[in-house]
């Protein structure tokens, strides 16, 4: 099998030891994104909308760079600081997709990276 790493540029850079998304078997697998704005590093937390649109738009960079979209994704996977950002994590992650969102679960967790409030990753698949 061979695995392409994803690292478009303009992407927000890892800060742990990872790629940021890898194509196999005619997949891609999206990382957890956070709020990251691309190269200059700094977190989008003024409010739980911008955080979430700047997890999403990361996310897009990801699948661009891999010739996808949005409606590509199949699994996807949403890490809260807490359940009481749910509805409107909901309202902004459901803007990004037209037709059928992918299967995903939701789950509130201890803490998050750089203590951000949401987290995503994805599977998507080329067809």
């Amino acid at each position: 099998m061979t695995k392409k790493p994803i690292h478009p540029p303009g992407a927000a850079k890892p800060i742990a030891p990872y790629t940021p998304a890898m194509e196999a078997g005619g997949f891609v697998f999206i990382s957890g994104q956070v709020a990251f704005k691309g190269a200059s590093g700094e977190l989008a937390l003024g409010s739980i909308e911008e955080e979430t649109t700047q997890v999403m738009e990361n996310i897009g960079i990801l699948l661009r760079a891999a010739g996808l979209g949005y409606e590509h994704l199949v699994k996807v996977t949403i890490f809260l600081s807490d359940m009481a950002h749910y509805t409107i994590v909901n309202t902004v992650y459901g803007s990004y997709f037209k037709d059928a969102p992918p299967a995903r679960e939701a789950v509130a967790v201890k803490g998050l990276p750089a203590n951000v409030n949401v987290e995503i990753s994805g599977i998507a698949v080329k067809e």
